[in-house]
C-alpha cells in the first residue's frame, strides 16, 4: 500500500492512499489511521472521499507533528572508503528540523554555510505507533520512504570537530518521497532486504543493499526509543553507503540533478539551487564559513 501526502491547488495539504491515478483521501489526524493502515485494514471507515492524483501536488510524506531522526556511519563499506576499519560500538544518532525537509521534485537548497554539499541516499523508517516490550520494534512501523541526507562535510573544520548541527540541520536539504509503501509490501517486520541507489545527473553514484546495515532497523529504533520515545509520524533516517562526495570530492553543484531510489518504494528527484548569498556583514559574523571574515 502506498500512502502519500498531497497539497490541493487551494493549497489545502491531506494525507491519501494512492491507488494508481485515485487518491482516497485519509480521514483524521495521522494517528487516527497510521495503525490500521499499518495491519493491512484499509477500508470505508477511514476514507473521507477519493480524489484524482493528476491534479495534486506531492508533498514529502512527513506529518507536521514528526520529529525527524537521523542515523549515522551504518554501512561498513562507506567506512573502509573514508579510511575505517572498524565499525562504532553504538549508532550516531541525531535530529532534523521541519524546516530541512525537502519534497519530491523540489529545490534543494545550498545554503551559505558550506562549499562541499554531499548526497546520501537512505532508508527511512515511519512509525505507526509507539514501540512496547512486547514486540520487534520494526512491527511498530507504517512502512519505509526514500531520504536523501544531504549534508555540509565542511561544517565543523574550523573548530577541528563534528558540528552535526551544521552538518545535518541546514534549511531544505533533506528530500524525502515520493511517499510511504507499508511493511506488507516490503518484506514485513525485521531487516528489510532492499536495492538503494543514487545517481547524480544520471551517473551512478552509490549502490548498496539495505540487508548490509551495521546495525539493523530492530536496533536502529531501540536506540533512539530510548533516548526520545518515538510516535506515531517519526521517521528514522538509517545511513548511507559509499560513493559519497566526501570520499573523492565530488561535491554536489548548483543545476544537479539528484535522483535517490529505493527498490519496491520508488523514485526521489530533485535538483541543487543557485547557493544562496549572504551580505558581507552576515558573512563577517561567526557562521563558521571556511571563508568568512
Amino acid at each position: 500500500m502506498k500512502i502519500a501526502r498531497f497539497a490541493n491547488e487551494a493549497g489545502h495539504e491531506f494525507w491519501a492512499v494512492l491507488e494508481g491515478e485515485k487518491a482516497h483521501v485519509l480521514r483524521g489526524a495521522f494517528a487516527d489511521w497510521s495503525l490500521a493502515l499499518a495491519q493491512g485494514a484499509f477500508d470505508t471507515r477511514l476514507k473521507e472521499r477519493t480524489a484524482d492524483a493528476r491534479g495534486l501536488r506531492l508533498l514529502a510524506p512527513v506529518d507536521r507533528s514528526a520529529r525527524v531522526f537521523g542515523v549515522g556511519l551504518n554501512y561498513l563499506t562507506h567506512l573502509t572508503h573514508l579510511g575505517r576499519t572498524e565499525a562504532p560500538p553504538h549508532p550516531i544518532s541525531y535530529l532534523k528540523p521541519q524546516s530541512a525537509v525537502v519534497g519530491p521534485d523540489e529545490p534543494i537548497a545550498y545554503p551559505p554555510a558550506t562549499v562541499q554539499l554531499d548526497y546520501e541516499v537512505e532508508l527511512v523508517a515511519v512509525m505507526a505507533r509507539p514501540l512496547d516490550d512486547n514486540s520487534p520494534a520494526s512491527s511498530c512501523l507504517l512502512g519505509y520512504t526514500v531520504g536523501n541526507d544531504v549534508s555540509a562535510r565542511d561544517a565543523g573544520k574550523l573548530l577541528n570537530r563534528l558540528d552535526l548541527f551544521t552538518q545535518k540541520a541546514l534549511d531544505r536539504t533533506a528530500p524525502i518521497g515520493p511517499h510511504i509503501v507499508t511493511l506488507d509490501d516490503l518484506g514485513g517486520a525485521g531487516q528489510p532486504s532492499l536495492d538503494i541507489s543514487l545517481t547524480v545527473n544520471g551517473e551512478l553514484r552509490q549502490q548498496d543493499n539495505t540487508r548490509n546495515m551495521i546495525f539493523g532497523i530492530d536496533e536502529l529504533l531501540n536506540y533512539v526509543d530510548a533516548r526520545v520515545a518515538l510516535r506515531p509520524g517519526d521517521l528514522v533516517f538509517t545511513g548511507t553507503t559509499f560513493g559519497v562526495g566526501l570520499e573523492d570530492g565530488r561535491f554536489l553543484q548548483p543545476g544537479d540533478v539528484v535522483e535517490a531510489r529505493i527498490e519496491g518504494i520508488g523514485a526521489l528527484r530533485n535538483t541543487v539551487a543557485p547557493p544562496r548569498q549572504l551580505p558581507p556583514a552576515r558573512r563577517a559574523g561567526r557562521l563558521g564559513l571556511p571563508n568568512a571574515g
